[in-house]
This record gives C-alpha cells, structure tokens and sequence, in this order.
C-alpha cells in the first residue's frame, strides 16, 4: 500500500511516526508526502490541547472525501496516537468510516492490523488500546530504520508519566513512566548514526526521570547515560528533552559542563510562577525550587540557554499568581518559550475546578506573557550579532544559496553564500543579522575535518 502519516504535538509523536513508518516500509509499503497519493493515513494524534483535537477532526473530513472518490479497494484511515487512546468510542461516533484505531502503545500492531483489514473487509473497525510500552519498543528494537533520515534525529528513551500534573493526560494515555535499556537506546543511536544523523535528541515524558538498566543489570540515570552516547564516533551533537525541574540533578548540571557534544541548552517547563498555582497543577516544585535548578545549571554552564512552558488561566489564576508568572519570566530570562490558554482536557482533575478563568481574561494575560517573552527572544538573538556560532546545517534555505539549521543554543540559522558547504556540516557562522525568531549569517568556515575534540569518561580530551 501507499501510506501517509501526519503527526500532530509532541516529538514524541513524530518519533512514533517515523517507526511506524519503518515497519511499513520493511514490509514492501511505500511512504507518500501528499495524502492524495496514498491509499493508507494515518493521523497520529496529541490530546494535550483542544486545538489539536480540532485540526484532527478537520483533517478526518478531508480524509472521507479522499475515500469516498478512491476507486481502490482497500482505502484504510488509522487514527493512533492519545486521542485514539483516551476517546475511542467517541471518535467511532463522529467518524464512523474510521478503520483502526491505535492507542500509543499499540502502534507496534499497525503491520499485522493493516493485513486484517485487506484479508476481510467486513472486519469492524479494530480498536487496540490495551498494550504496554515495552511490547511497543520490543518490535521498534527488531525493525531496522528504513525511512530516510535527517542529520537531526528524535530517539525516544523514556515514555509515560509518575507525575499526574491535573491539567495532563499523559498518564492516561501514554501510561505509567518506562524506561528502556542502555543497550537499546546505544544500539538505535549506533544506527541513526550509521545512517548519516549528526544530532540526537533524547525524549521522554520526563526524560530526566529515566532510570534504565545498563548491561550489568544496574540503573542508568540520565547522566550516565549521555556519558555512554558521547563516545559513539560520528555523533556530534546530544540533545535532551522534556525536563521535570523536580528532577534536574546536579549529575545532569556536571555532565553539560563536561560533555563537549551535549549542546548547552534545556528545555525546563514551569507552567507558571505561583507556588499557588503550582501547588493545584501537583507540579511538586515551587518557584524558588525553579530559580535554584537554573542557577545550579548556570553555576556549570554559564552561558546555558533556557527554554520553558507556560499556561496561563489556570483554574483559580488571580491577577497576583499572574503577575508572579512574569515575575519568574523577568528573573530567569529565556531565550525562547511556548505559552497557551489553559484548555480543559477530558477526564482531568483541573477540567472540574471551581474558578474557571474566563476566555477574555486569559486572552489577555497570553498576550501580555507573550509580549515579554518574544521581547526576550528577541534581545537573545540580538546579542549575537558580530558573534559566531556554530551550526549544523540541515536543510536547504527559503532562497536559493541558502542553508539552514541551528545553533549550539537552538536558534533557527540561515547562512548565505553557501557554495561548498553540505547538509550535516557544522560550520562556524558569524552572526550579521537578528530577525524575529531566528539569526542570519553570511561568513563562515568549514570545522577542521576530524571527530569533535570531546572529553574522555576520565576527563581527558582526544585530539583529532
């Protein structure tokens, strides 16, 4: 068959996609960019926001209309992913021309499920949403990486969460936090690696919670093993997210001080600056918890970069929660930030809150936190200019000549007169122009051609 797959939210998802994508293709299926040309779609779905739920449905009636007008007999639409998990039966209502649909850990399923489909035709629609994550990442672990890669790859480690935060899902739909082996994770980085990827990027639900079993039989933490990833030859870059502050350890602080290839940037959600507000979402952290994570971090790293999540509106917000919100925005300074209304989701504890926010008034406090952070992206980035920065390269440019990709501190950077350079060189760009949300860069110079010098587990340094 010719598939299709969109994937919506988290990295997570995108990672998911790309294996379900890999099991297809070992099969003999062909993947399609366009959902016009498959016979095969696959919506792989995120419940976190309404928004999402929204795109879905959406995307659900074009997908009708594709299957109305195909004239194959075997026209198959797979909705996966949180939403399959958490509403099933109301999906199959409002879509009943839906074939399959596959809870997260329930994916691994989706090659034999599809064969069921094609052998009887008057199969119901086949609801799978009882499986667990280690059968998922057992049959990830057999199937080799068919599906081209890019130089910047996801890899998931840790999945499912401990944490039950009142407003998240997660632990309803992905399940109770698992974490894989070292040698799993190692074996699937060996291969990114072997297939041209230059950065990973680990992910978990809290992947600094991971607690894997090395091949001694012994936990792992998350420090430990970004000191084994480090030495594969070939891997340039180490990334990791998403970060509990609860959880951030000073072991996690030493290892962004010592490891030359784990970029100097983190991804630390707080969601918002009120212990108040804190206290109701069960983040099990206050604000001052939050600013002694980053100076730890910084105390190692000084010149770490920080990202963050916020929600504003949270049941019960008063104006002083949300003033403390910008407080903790102004005190930390970050580089780049996510934030949203705070949206109701199904079957949360925060859903039946007394002291909804009304829309007007979290229309209006989103703005004013946005207005900040935007302001601090903005005076970031603008610092840079007249500096260097390192970046990989990864993608062409929106205009001919140019390439794309990021920084060391995660910034979207496009570098001009490219002549001689490549998708996965990491070249040293010094930085001309800041606009919006990204760096322009128009000199540069090719890195030496040898490995990354990186520090040895002993704390020595190999030289090219």
């Amino acid at each position: 068959m010719h598939f299709y797959i969109k994937s919506y939210g988290c990295q997570m998802n995108v990672y998911d996609s790309q294996r379900m994508g890999d099991i297809l293709i070992s099969l003999g299926h062909k993947q399609e960019d366009q959902a016009e040309n498959a016979n095969l779609l696959i919506f792989n779905t995120c419940s976190i926001r309404e928004k999402a739920d929204d795109k879905l449905f959406s995307d659900l009636g074009r997908a009708k209309v594709l299957k109305d007008k195909s004239s194959e007999n075997d026209f198959i639409i797979v909705v996966a992913g949180c939403v399959a998990q958490t509403r099933p039966e109301d999906l199959l209502a409002r879509h009943p021309y839906v074939d399959m649909i596959l809870g997260p850990q329930s994916i691994q399923s989706i090659s034999e499920r599809i064969d069921d489909l094609i052998k009887n035709k008057n199969l119901d629609t086949l609801i799978l949403t009882d499986q667990k994550a280690s059968d998922k990442f057992e049959k990830f672990n057999k199937t080799g990486s068919f599906a081209e890669k890019s130089v910047s790859e996801y890899l998931t480690i840790q999945e499912g969460c401990d944490n039950f935060c009142t407003y998240c899902v997660v632990p309803h739909t992905r399940g109770r936090e698992f974490s894989r082996s070292v040698k799993e994770i190692t074996a699937e980085a060996k291969s990114l690696v072997a297939n041209g990827v230059k950065e990973i990027t680990l992910l978990g639900q809290n992947v600094n919670s991971y607690n894997g079993v090395d091949e001694s039989g012994e936990t792992s933490r998350l420090s430990r093993l970004l000191w084994e990833l480090s030495s594969i030859e070939g891997l340039k870059r180490l990334r990791y997210t998403t970060s509990n502050p609860k959880d951030v350890d000073e072991d996690i602080a030493k290892a962004h001080r010592d490891i030359d290839i784990l970029m100097p940037f983190l991804h630390l959600p707080v969601q918002s600056g009120s212990d108040e507000i804190l206290r109701k979402m069960n983040r099990k952290y206050g604000r001052e918890r939050y600013f002694e994570v980053i100076d730890m971090l910084r105390s190692y790293r000084p010149d770490m970069a920080f990202s963050s999540d916020f929600i504003v509106g949270f049941p019960g917000e008063t104006d002083q929660d949300f003033e403390d919100t910008l407080d903790l925005v102004k005190k930390v300074k970050f580089s780049q930030a996510y934030s949203f209304k705070y949206s109701p989701r199904p079957n949360t504890p925060a859903a039946k809150m007394k002291n909804q926010v009304s829309g007007d008034v979290k229309a209006g406090r989103l703005q004013r936190l946005q207005d900040l952070l935007n302001q601090q992206q903005s005076d970031f980035n603008s610092s840079f200019v007249g500096r260097e920065v390192e970046v990989l390269l990864a993608k062409e440019g929106r205009h001919s000549g140019q390439l794309a990709g990021r920084s060391e501190y995660f910034q979207a950077v496009t570098v001009g007169n490219s002549d001689g350079l490549n998708i996965g060189d990491i070249v040293k760009v010094r930085v001309t122009n800041a606009v919006s949300h990204s760096l322009i860069g128009e000199e540069y110079q090719i890195e030496e051609k040898c490995e990354i010098k990186r520090k040895s587990k002993v704390g020595g340094i190999d030289e090219c």
